[in-house]
């Protein structure tokens, strides 16, 4: 059963990831899929900005090894996410399964932000309610992409502007700001050294090293 509490917490999202899901549903639509395929995409795959970039390689017709390769280095930040709370996801048992696959940026967000407060009813209706969310605005954007004609120029920024929301609320709420510093000077470092197609997952291994090396130098 969802949980009203989860409702309340997952509003925010709700609003972002409406308007992000008809965008993917509209762009994937304007390649000439049916809107079911654009339900189908968001129920079984549910990658996010992923979804985005499968919208350009299905309309390219690429291979299958070219599309799971992708969708393994564009998701790979997830590995980190799941380390932080693999323990609470394995006590979870067969629901904790879907956590693994549900958990998005937003959702991880979310269950940082509740912190041990969060029980395990709570976590599971914040995931499931977040995929909802994502499965609705998708299909709405291709259903009505099939009726209306968009100028879809630009309309991909929606999941920057996103990422952009949560990094400033993240930033007001919290104490300490040396975490997001950290991500930052990362992310800069390996965009100017590695530039902007290979520089996520290097930053997001320098950070975690760094974040755990000034947790240790705390403990002691």
């Amino acid at each position: 059963m969802i949980k009203k509490e989860a409702f309340i917490l997952t509003l925010p999202v709700m609003m972002g990831y409406l308007v992000l899901g008809v965008a993917f549903g509209l762009l994937l639509q304007n390649e000439g899929y049916h809107w079911l395929w654009a339900s189908g995409i968001s129920l079984f795959v549910f990658a996010g900005s992923m979804q985005f970039v499968l919208v350009a390689l299905l309309a390219q017709q690429a291979p299958l090894i070219t599309v799971a390769v992708t969708t393994l280095l564009v998701n790979s930040r997830h590995l980190f996410y799941g380390l932080s709370f693999i323990e609470r996801f394995k006590k979870m048992g067969k629901r904790g399964l879907y956590m693994v696959f549900a958990l998005t940026d937003e959702t991880y967000a979310l269950l940082c932000a509740r912190g041990a407060q969060a029980d395990e009813s709570l976590i599971f209706s914040i995931a499931l309610l977040n995929q909802s969310y994502w499965v609705a605005g998708s299909t709405l954007g291709a259903l009505v992409g099939s009726y209306l004609t968009f100028n879809l120029e630009g309309i991909e920024f929606a999941m920057t502007a996103l990422f952009a929301t949560i990094v400033v609320e993240q930033w007001l709420t919290k104490k300490s700001r040396l975490p997001a510093l950290i991500g930052l000077f990362s992310a800069i470092v390996a965009l100017l050294w590695l530039g902007s197609d290979k520089f996520l997952l290097p930053a997001l291994v320098f950070s975690v090293a760094a974040l755990l090396f000034m947790k240790r130098w705390e403990e002691r």
